[in-house]
């Protein structure tokens, strides 16, 4: 199934595997025009890299995905509806000036992009009550506003309250030699807006972030898919 808002790939199956991605796409939609230059969208800023090919090839029988279809830049729809950043102004250090809104030109972007997508993964959920959410992100591995911060973490894994997936999948991963970042390269406590308004208390998720050069071509997509794949197994064999 595919529309403006979303795709969902796959059959989500009751107590299966549900991959959920915010920022999977760095397309612009019709009516929108942001002001940046277009190499922007091949960047962090715009979209979390690989993560829509590591979700695509984790598909399988047991294994759905629900994928935005708009990048981050037109509308974040992992954070706070009312937060600033839902359309970001600035990001990284490149100034997004079509995101100079008036409070008329935010609830329509709103109302265009960031409330249907979270009825429709809210439906998808309560409809389907999978046994486990995989929050798939990417990050950086050097931010153009901080080139002094080191991110050497392989993945981290991130959690608010519920930290049951993240305590099995942690050993998982280090013991396959990863560097694997708890609660970094940020922490979940304050970046988790999406599994905090769906699944926090309610349905059991792992959050992760991949580093963006590891999977930014089709031979780490697939590595990663099968890692992600086997250590998601491993928790919704254990709960």
């Amino acid at each position: 199934m595919k529309s403006e808002i979303y795709r969902l790939l796959g059959s989500p199956e009751p107590g299966g595997l549900l991959i959920v991605s915010d920022h999977a796409s760095n397309r612009i939609p019709a009516g929108i025009d942001l002001g940046i230059p277009a190499h922007l969208l091949d960047e962090h800023v715009a979209i979390d890299i690989g993560v829509a090919g590591v979700a695509e090839r984790m598909v399988r029988p047991g294994a759905a995905a629900f994928l935005c279809q708009f990048s981050r830049l037109v509308c974040d729809v992992n954070r706070d509806e009312h937060a600033p950043t839902v359309c970001p102004i600035a990001s990284d250090g490149h100034a997004i000036p079509g995101n100079a809104l008036d409070h008329a030109g935010r609830e329509a972007r709103l109302d265009r992009f960031f409330r249907p997508y979270h009825a429709a993964l809210a439906e998808v959920l309560d409809t389907v009550r999978p046994g486990l959410v995989l929050s798939l992100h990417s990050f950086t591995p050097q931010l153009a506003s901080k080139p002094e911060e080191a991110r050497p973490w392989h993945i981290g894994i991130l959690y608010n309250h519920d930290d049951a997936p993240a305590r099995i999948a942690i050993p998982l991963l280090e013991g396959q030699g990863l560097c694997v970042g708890d609660q970094l390269p940020y922490s979940g406590v304050l970046l988790n807006a999406t599994m905090n308004r769906h699944c926090e208390g309610r349905h059991p998720y792992l959050g992760v972030e991949v580093r963006q050069d590891l999977i930014a071509d089709a031979a780490g997509q697939e590595e990663w898919a099968e890692r992600l794949t086997q250590v998601c197994a491993a928790v919704l064999g254990t709960r």
